[in-house]
């Protein structure tokens, strides 16, 4: 990889090993086990949002799984689904609850940069808070593209744009004033370890056009009346995103490419 991305990839792998050993892992089985899909920090529920539609029959690649909860809901859900995650310590805790709980599919180990599937091998691509915060979207979104059929639909969650300017410098939850430049949250490395991006609306709209997506919709998701702040994740505090926006939800489908 040019420009020093494979030592930041190196890097993510590294912190996803930490973290899925202090937390993740224990905290997958409650989400292998949930009854519906929901979505973010502060779990709203899908059927509240109806951007993944009626999944029965599809082909659907999930990027950036972690623990691969997610591809777990939609298996049950009748989808023929693919997890790739790159960190392996994640996919050992996935391997385990398919073992414990199911349903079966299969774990891939691979980079969103560049996955190991082939070309039009998806009607679905979907990642929640994966590809979109710890990938070029440069990179990802035309692998997303490469992966899906034409009329497939990608459909990804991150951080707001809002909550990546207000998170302190040296890390915490977002703050109710503006800490770094528009152009600076682009790409942030935190002093812990780990290498993020956060493009603006103006930036995903343009990097989801290039990579030969049409917008269908971005919803906003705020932490609900009774939520409490997320068991581990420092991004956002409940207070704070009871008032301002902690994720964005994007929805983008393919467009056929012109033939001569």
């Amino acid at each position: 990889m040019p420009d020093g991305r494979a030592d930041e990839t190196a890097l993510n792998r590294a912190l996803w090993a930490v973290m899925n050993e202090r937390f993740t892992d224990a905290a997958a089985e409650e989400l292998w086990v949930r009854p519906e899909p929901v979505w973010g920090l502060f779990a709203v529920p899908e059927r509240e949002l109806g951007v993944l539609g009626d999944v029965r029959g599809l082909d659907v690649v999930e990027l950036a799984s972690g623990t691969a909860y997610f591809s777990a809901w939609l298996a049950r859900a009748g989808a023929r689904t693919v997890a790739v995650d790159l960190s392996g310590e994640q996919l050992v805790t996935a391997r385990r609850l398919q073992r414990l709980h199911g349903p079966v599919f299969p774990l891939v180990q691979g980079d969103a940069e560049h996955v190991p599937l082939a070309d039009g091998c998806a009607d679905l691509v979907v990642s929640e808070h994966g590809a979109a915060a710890w990938c070029d979207p440069e990179r990802w979104l035309p692998e997303a593209a490469r992966l899906l059929r034409p009329g497939g639909r990608l459909v990804f969650l991150t951080n707001s744009h809002l909550s990546a300017l207000c998170v302190p410098e040296d890390e915490g939850v977002a703050e109710e004033q503006l800490l770094r430049g528009q152009r600076e949250a682009y790409k942030v490395q935190w002093p812990g370890g780990g290498v993020e991006f956060h493009p603006s609306h103006g930036d995903w709209v343009r990097l989801l056009r290039r990579a030969g997506f049409v917008v269908d919709a971005l919803h906003e998701l705020y932490a609900p009346p009774d939520g409490d702040d997320h068991a581990f994740y420092e991004i956002v505090s409940a207070d704070w995103a009871r008032q301002w926006p902690a994720e964005e939800l994007w929805v983008a489908t393919r467009v056929p490419q012109a033939t001569g």
